[in-house]
């Protein structure tokens, strides 16, 4: 039978394998912080209670409930029953809201380069990332909200409201209904 030829293996130093497993560490280290700066860091949408139906789009005008605040947790703005057009907000809120549903309430993170950047805005430092708490209440379309005006003005104004129409509570003074 013919023999294989045999290395003999040299004994570990001392050292050595615990520097050997350090090696293994430091690169499991640097391929979790290569993880971490190539990760997603755009707008996040997580839902609190689903809406239905379909979401609005950039040339829609939504109405909402909202709550804006720091990573702190100051509260920097907030409004209730608030029109805003979709595309008329910083690119991250406007990326959040087309991602929505009529009647659903959402937690959303906008980096900071996708809301003021490195602009000061009111009591909104330079650079912060925003959390917003949005519930949609509805949204239409512009050509909606046109036509509805329209059908308002035919009517001569809302009941109730200056300029109504004639006879009706909060007409103006004097006008009498033909």
């Amino acid at each position: 039978m013919a023999e294989v030829t045999r290395v003999p293996l040299q004994p570990i130093g001392k050292g050595i394998l615990g520097k050997l497993w350090l090696g293994v560490i430091v690169a499991i280290l640097l391929a979790a912080g290569a993880a971490w700066a190539t990760s997603y860091k755009g707008v996040t949408v997580d839902t609190l209670s689903a809406g239905e139906g379909p979401s609005p789009a950039e040339e829609d005008i939504v109405l909402v409930n909202y709550e804006g605040r720091l990573a702190d947790g100051t509260v920097f703005d907030s409004g209730e029953r608030v029109p805003f057009p979709v595309n008329g907000v910083v690119p991250g809120f406007t990326e959040a809201l087309v991602k929505m549903q009529k009647g659903g309430r959402y937690e959303v993170f906008i980096p900071s380069q996708l809301g003021y950047g490195a602009q000061t805005r009111g009591t909104i430092p330079p650079n912060s990332d925003l959390y917003f708490t949005v519930e949609l209440i509805d949204f239409r379309t512009q050509a909606q909200l046109e036509e509805m005006q329209r059908q308002m003005q035919q009517m001569g104004g809302m009941p109730g409201m200056p300029g109504g129409m004639p006879g009706m509570p909060g007409a103006p003074e004097g006008a009498q209904a033909e």
